[in-house]
């Protein structure tokens, strides 16, 4: 295991992340709403970067597993600043951005933000604008006058919140309309037993894109996570397939 690092952001709380030398571009990986960088896509494509002798980065978002901070007072705008810094702390030229579930709207913001520097994109069941297709409209009332509100979380005991912090910054960074001018390649994967992110939002993502080497993968039998071993073989032949792709 890459032993844990931490870096000391402008507001002085630190971020936890993992990082591991190797061949550019490197990949940075870019967990889900409340998730963190122990998930097991993401020690997957840790694994199989240092394998092939990549230069691979996982992080924990403020707020988020071992970096500092309230999850409270996380935001979109907050996490990509900070994914942005931390790239520039490590001195990354080139990289590939894999984003899961709310992962996978980060990474379009963080690519924007990079420029030149992000060269491909891989979403696993990408969450782009989910402030405007997530939530029902006395939901939405809730969260505008300010409130929190929770629901139910099929994979923990506790339920899932949502500040009103996160939602207004999400309803000032939504792409799927906006679109997402990004050139390089983005390979999406969406499971069409998703039952947290319908899969047509890859499709309207593909579409948002400005780049014209968009592939979708629809996995029929795959939920939400797309975690099973099958799931995860996939994700990392796009991988491979876009390390072919490099210059």
């Amino acid at each position: 295991m890459t032993d844990l690092s931490r870096f000391t952001l402008p507001s002085g709380q630190q971020m936890a992340y993992r990082f591991t030398a190797g061949r550019a571009p490197a990949i940075v990986f870019l967990p889900g709403y409340k998730s963190d960088m122990s998930g097991g896509k993401a020690q997957a494509v840790l694994q199989w970067a240092q394998g092939r002798g990549r230069a691979c980065l996982l992080l924990d978002y403020t707020g988020c597993g071992q970096s500092d901070g309230n999850f409270a007072d996380g935001s979109l705008s907050q996490w990509r600043d900070e994914v942005v810094a931390l790239v520039d702390h490590l001195g990354l030229d080139a990289v590939q951005i894999v984003g899961s579930s709310m992962g996978g709207w980060l990474m379009l913001l963080v690519a924007e933000a990079l420029g030149a520097r992000a060269k491909a994109l891989v979403g696993i069941a990408p969450a782009p604008d989910f402030t405007e297709w997530g939530f029902s409209q006395s939901q939405r009332i809730a969260l505008a006058a300010g409130q929190t509100i929770l629901e139910d979380n099929p994979y923990g005991t506790e339920p899932t919140p949502t500040h009103a912090l996160f939602w207004s910054d999400g309803e000032r960074n939504k792409r799927l309309k906006a679109g997402v001018a990004f050139d390089g390649p983005v390979r999406l994967l969406h499971g069409q037993n998703d039952a947290d992110v319908p899969w047509d939002v890859s499709l309207r993502l593909a579409n948002a894109l400005r780049s014209a080497d968009v592939q979708v993968h629809l996995i029929k039998d795959g939920d939400h996570r797309l975690s099973r071993d099958s799931d995860i073989a996939l994700l990392l032949r796009e991988l491979a397939n876009l390390e072919a792709l490099a210059p």
